[in-house]
C-alpha cells in the first residue's frame, strides 16, 4: 500500500471515477461528499496520507477546511482540485501550506505526481516530528537537578559556574552532567547544544563557548 488518499468533493460520480483510479495505482482510498463528513472522520495521521480537496464543496469550502484543519494540528498535504483556474484563491491555497493546486479534469499523469509529492513531504514532516518526539522523550527522563544541569550547560556555562549557581560541587555537576549525555543520547556538547535548541530549550541569544569544561 502506497499510502491512503482522502477525497473530498460533492460530485458522486466523479469521487467513484477518482478511486477507481487511484486503486488501481496502488493506494488506499477514502471519499466523503462534503468537508463535514472529513471532519467527522477525521484522517489518522499514522499512516502515509493525503487529501483532495475540492475547492468549492458547498457549506464549508475547501480553503475553510484547510484552515480547520490546520486549526485541528492536521499535518496531512493537501491537494485543492477546481473547475477552472483561480489565480487568487491559488495563490491563498498555496500561502496557507496546500501542496499543489490541480485543475479538472486532471491528467492521470499529473495527479499521481501531484499525489507522489504530497506522500513524501508528509514523511519528511513525520519523520522530523518523529525526532522531535524522540528528544522530548529522553528530555523528560531527566530528574529536576538533572534538567537544570543540562539548561545551564547547553547556554555554555563551565562545570564550576554549573556548581556556583546551583549550590554544589563540580565533582556533583559532573556527574549530573554524564547522566545528561547518557540520557538525552548526546555523544558531545555541539550534539547537546543541538538537541536543546531542537525542543526550545537553549536560549537564541546562548553561545556555546568552545572552553574546556
Amino acid at each position: 500500500m502506497l499510502g491512503c488518499v482522502h477525497i473530498v468533493d460533492d460530485d458522486a460520480s466523479f469521487r467513484t471515477a477518482m478511486e477507481r483510479r487511484l486503486k488501481h495505482a496502488g493506494y488506499e482510498v477514502a471519499t466523503y461528499p462534503s468537508a463535514g463528513h472529513l471532519l467527522v472522520n477525521l484522517p489518522a495521521e499514522s499512516i502515509p496520507s493525503c487529501i483532495l480537496l475540492d475547492v468549492r464543496i458547498p457549506g464549508l469550502d475547501g480553503p475553510a477546511l484547510q484552515k480547520r484543519l490546520g486549526e485541528l494540528g492536521s499535518t496531512l498535504p493537501i491537494i485543492f482540485l477546481t473547475g477552472y483556474l483561480d489565480i487568487p484563491v491559488t495563490v491563498q491555497a498555496i500561502k496557507a501550506g496546500a501542496a499543489d493546486v490541480l485543475t479538472k479534469p486532471v491528467a492521470s499523469d499529473d495527479l499521481l505526481r501531484a499525489i507522489e509529492l504530497a506522500l513524501a513531504h508528509y514523511q519528511r514532516i513525520r519523520d522530523v516530528k518523529d525526532k522531535l518526539d524522540s528528544v522530548r522523550a529522553r528530555l523528560g527522563r531527566l530528574t529536576p537537578r538533572e534538567r537544570e544541569v543540562f539548561e545551564l550547560v547547553v547556554r555554555g556555562n563551565r562545570n564550576r559556574q554549573v556548581a556556583r549557581e546551583l549550590g554544589c560541587t563540580e565533582r556533583t555537576v559532573k556527574a549530573h552532567r554524564h547522566s545528561v549525555m547518557e540520557k538525552m543520547q548526546a555523544r558531545s556538547l555541539p550534539e547537546l547544544v543541538s538537541l536543546a535548541e531542537r525542543v526550545g530549550v537553549a536560549s537564541a541569544s546562548g553561545r556555546l563557548r568552545s572552553q574546556p569544561a
